[in-house]
Parts: structure tokens; sequence; C-alpha cells
């Protein structure tokens, strides 16, 4: 029986599916499955990024809490996100595409929820938030699931650009929240539940917000997402229990390939959760040499600076990183990965190197400290493109580098580890200074580019690809 007649008998799971052969691979099942779980990781990254858009505002909108505590806040879904993918990587041969992504995006709406009701006045104790955000992590952890499951449909020929559009798109999940916070609170019309609030920015009068919209929206689209996957999704049967599963860590490019997805997906996931609170405590509202005190009676100490506002700026570098990921995705199906993540390792210690000076604003003038301010926009900018070029290529290298089956379980691993960023750099800008913190980036991307130099990209390298 040929994988088109199975799947026209609509039963699940697929019987002797075998992308590598072109006259039975279901091109359009494969295509559809990548869409359908594309939408839903979209989706996911909404939820897990969506404390993001939220969290620096807590304090305008009446919250009172300390910088540590926001940082901690906004680290908390990394953290979850993280143990909840040593979870999902476990899941595709176990529940099978279908069962797995359609159960999981039902799953977002909890958290999502949750944000909606607590914007709306700034009574939740602080825990409460905490636990949200904690829940929020689910969307993170749907990652090292899906993405595996995907990989099953398409032969390797195809999978740099498949995964990468997959994991591309999805990560367009980040921007799209941050980008669209600011028009949806704004809009009274769709607020059908719940009341406005008042948001209190310093040196400008209050505004009339519905913050709950920045998470109500997207429950109708989880259901639709649910829907399409329980109804239009087939699953491939892998044959690999938990212990077959976790024979990866034998091999010793797992770890190697780790520490690489560390350096591109742990900076972007850990800076697109970061991005808006640095910025805001670095040139706005959380510098005390910007601006002196809180809420209605805050007063500028530089006359003639302008505030950025966080919101019209902090979904630039997640549409960067996200949209890099998708561009480079083709070249390195036709290049190889491993050349691609030793340009992004390289290009990653230039612009970290590029930013560190920005990180220490010049606060004797307004002229000097717009100047400052752009200069550590740009180089941030350039932070997300090499971090996203490096997401596409090392996922062009794990399935080249591993059998089918290990592939997908390594592909889920290192998303796992690499989804802690949001929580180490959560942590690392809590404890010490930006500018200590980007140092070690940098030490940290020298050491990948060596081992993607010895391991992968040199000639005659063990295991180029």
């Amino acid at each position: 029986m040929s994988t088109v007649d199975n799947h026209r008998t609509g039963g699940e799971w697929l019987q002797s599916w075998d992308p590598e052969n072109e006259q039975t691979w279901d091109k359009g099942l494969a295509w559809r499955t990548l869409w359908i779980t594309t939408f839903c990781l979209t989706l996911a990254f909404v939820a897990w990024f969506l404390p993001s858009a939220i969290i620096p505002k807590l304090n305008a909108l009446g919250y009172e809490f300390t910088k540590s505590q926001l940082y901690w806040m906004a680290a908390m879904p990394g953290l979850s996100a993280g143990l909840f993918r040593l979870v999902w990587m476990v899941l595709p041969p176990m529940l099978g595409t279908r069962k797995m992504v359609s159960l999981t995006t039902l799953l977002l709406i909890a958290s999502t929820l949750g944000w909606g009701v607590r914007v709306q006045a700034p009574t939740a104790p602080y825990w409460e938030l905490m636990v949200l955000a904690f829940l929020a992590g689910i969307g993170g952890g749907a990652f090292s699931g899906f993405m595996p499951s995907t990989s099953y449909f398409f032969p390797k020929r195809k999978q740099g650009t498949a995964l990468g559009l997959q994991a591309g798109i999805g990560n367009f999940g980040v921007s799209l929240v941050q980008l669209l916070t600011p028009y949806l609170i704004a809009m009274g019309a769709l607020a059908v539940f719940g009341s406005s609030q008042q948001l209190q920015i310093p040196g400008q009068q209050a505004q009339q917000v519905w913050y709950q919209n920045a998470a109500f929206v997207w429950i109708p689209l989880m259901v639709v997402g649910a829907v399409l996957a329980w109804t239009m999704l087939k699953s491939v049967p892998v044959k690999a229990n938990i212990r077959q599963q976790f024979d990866i860590f034998s091999n010793q490019d797992t770890w190697w390939m780790t520490v690489l997805y560390i350096m591109t997906f742990g900076t972007f996931s850990g800076l697109s959760a970061q991005f808006g609170l640095l910025m805001a405590n670095l040139y706005g509202i959380g510098n005390e040499q910007i601006v002196s005190g809180s809420g209605p009676d805050a007063q500028m100490l530089i006359p003639g600076y302008a505030v950025p506002d966080v919101v019209a700026f902090v979904f630039l570098g997640p549409l960067i990183g996200a949209g890099a990921r998708v561009l480079f995705s083709p070249l390195t199906d036709r290049m190889g990965g491993a050349i691609w993540t030793l340009i992004s390792g390289l290009g990653l210690i230039a612009s970290i190197a590029v930013t560190i000076p920005a990180l220490t604003p010049d606060t004797s003038s307004a002229e000097a400290l717009s100047a400052d301010f752009r200069h550590f926009l740009l180089g941030m900018l350039a932070i997300f493109l090499f971090a996203g070029i490096g997401n596409a290529s090392t996922f062009k290298q794990m399935p080249m580098i591993f059998e089918r089956r290990q592939a997908g379980g390594v592909i889920g691993w290192t998303a796992a580890i690499a989804a802690f960023g949001p929580f180490l750099f959560g942590v690392g800008l809590t404890i010490m200074s930006p500018t200590l913190f980007y140092l070690i980036g940098i030490a940290w991307a020298v050491m990948c580019v060596a081992i993607t130099w010895m391991r992968y990209a040199r000639p005659g390298a063990p295991k180029p690809g």
C-alpha cells in the first residue's frame, strides 16, 4: 500500500512512509503538515512571548515591581520552556503529529487567558504573575515536538528549507505579538470583555488602553489551529521509546550541536525576551539618570531627550532574526549548514563587540544619549541577524549529521537547552552588568567558531554538513 493510498483511507497513522522514495512520497501531505503545524507554532511563540510585550508596561499600568522582579518575570517563560521542551522532545513518536499539535495548541489558551485577565487591574500578587509566566513556556516547549515531527515528512535534501520555513515563520510569532500589541491595546472596539486601563508613562499624558486585547485576540486563532490540526494532520509511526530516544547522548555531536544552538537560538530567544527591558533600563523609564520618580510625578533629567517607546522598537529584533532564518534556509540546502554556522559565529562576535560601548549610555547631553541609542539599536539588530542565520544553518546540519530517528531527538534536545536563553539572559542581566554579560557572549561565540571549524566546516572535517 502506498503512502498516498493510505492517506486517502482517512487513517491517522501512515504506513510504509518513506520521504526518500520520490515515487511514494506524498508531497501534498508533507507541505500541508508543514503549513498547519507552522500556523500552530506561530501561535505557540505568541503565547511564549506575550509576557515580554506586557511585562515592561506593568508598572505603567499601576503595578509596583522592582527591576529585579521584572527581569525574573521576563526570564521565567525561558526557564519553563526549556523544561517543557525536555518533555515535548519525546512526544512525537509517542503521540504522533496529529494529537501532539492539536492538544498543545489548546494548552496555549491557559496562560494567554490569564494574562488577559490580570492586566486589567494592578491587583495580582507577584507569585500569580510568575505562574502565568511559567505557563507561557508551554508555547516554547512546543518547538521541540513540532519540529522533529515535521522532519519525519520531508526527505533530507529538503529538510533545511522545510525546517527553516517552519522555525522562521514560527519565530515571527515573537515580533508579531510585540508589533501588534501597541495597536491592539488602543482599540476599544475589540474589548468585548473587561474595562479600560490607564497607562502612565513618565513625561507623557496618561493613555486609555485595553491591554486585555493583547491576549484575548489570539485565543480564537488557537482554537482554529487546534481544529485544523485534529482534522487535517496525519502521524508517521516512528519506533522509538523514551529509552531508545535517549541514545543520542552517547553521540558526541549531540553535545557539540547543543553548544552551537545555544549560541544561535539561545541568543535569539534570550534577547527577544529581554530586549524591551534592557532598552528601557538603559535608555528609557528604567534609567534613574534619565527619569526621576515614577507615575504622574516623574520628571525628565535630560532636557530635549525623547525617551524611546519600547514597543515601537522591540519587535524589530525578533523580526530580523526570524526573517534571516527563513531567507537563509534555502542557502543552507545549497551550500551546506556548516559554512553558515561559521559565518553566524563570526558575525555574532563582531556585532556583540560593536554593541558593547552603547551599553553604558552617555547621559551628558540629549544629543549624546540619542546617538548612543541609535548605536545600541543598530548593534542589537545585527546580533539578531547573525543569530537568525545560525538558527537556519544548525537545523540544516542536524539532519545531515544524524540518522533520521536520532535527528528528531537531537533537534528536540538542542532546542530544549537553547530555550533556556530567556532565563539565562534574565538572570545574567540581573546579577551582572550588561557589559560583562556581553563579553561572556563573545567568549561563547569564539568557542563555537572553533568547534564549527574543527568538527564541521574545515576541509576534511569529521562531520561536514
